[in-house]
């Protein structure tokens, strides 16, 4: 098996990611809004769209991935699909939650086999583990809260809410 690259380069698509949520209705307003990050790897068809985008290893490779995410973000808002633009939100979110499990869990696990919590790192960083992935956790969450606070952002998700209410499917 080749060792693992410290490099990876994904560019920003073009063209754009597809916008099934505004060819669907049906899949669009069966989105949930949940807490944190939940559902991300489950909504398809955003998921296997947005997901390749994703990478955290090493900072060059987050602020990789968080910059093409944003520009994904980004063009999700530009075209009005609320849904495209809160999946990359929870990829971008998602970014800053499993670096930072694994700045403060070795290996990345939180949960032993027997379902038991396991205990945070403790002692040096000697490898700078720790600390590279703690940096890309900071890195994501800077790009996470420029998401939560995108007034465009904020516009769709009130409108699709209001949609959403609304929304009657066909029988």
């Amino acid at each position: 098996m080749p060792p693992k690259s410290n490099k990876l380069s994904l560019t920003v698509p073009n063209p754009p990611l597809n916008t099934p949520a505004l060819d669907d209705p049906e899949l669009c307003y069966s989105y949930e809004i949940a807490r944190g990050e939940m559902g991300v790897l489950s909504f398809e068809p955003y998921k296997s769209l947005i997901l390749p985008y994703w990478a955290f290893r090493t900072v060059p490779i987050a602020q990789n991935s968080a910059e093409v995410l944003w520009a994904i973000f980004e063009s999700y808002i530009e075209r009005g699909d609320f849904v495209g633009a809160d999946m990359t939100r929870k990829y971008i979110q998602m970014g800053m939650t499993r670096a930072k499990r694994y700045a403060n869990h070795k290996g990345g696990r939180k949960y032993g086999a027997d379902g038991k919590q396991l205990e945070k790192w403790s002692g040096d960083d000697a490898d700078g583990k720790r600390k590279e992935k703690e940096d890309a956790s900071e890195l994501f969450k800077g790009y996470w809260r420029r998401c939560t606070s995108d007034e465009e952002y904020l516009e769709l998700k009130k409108q699709w809410q209001k949609e959403k209410e609304q929304y009657q499917p066909k029988s």
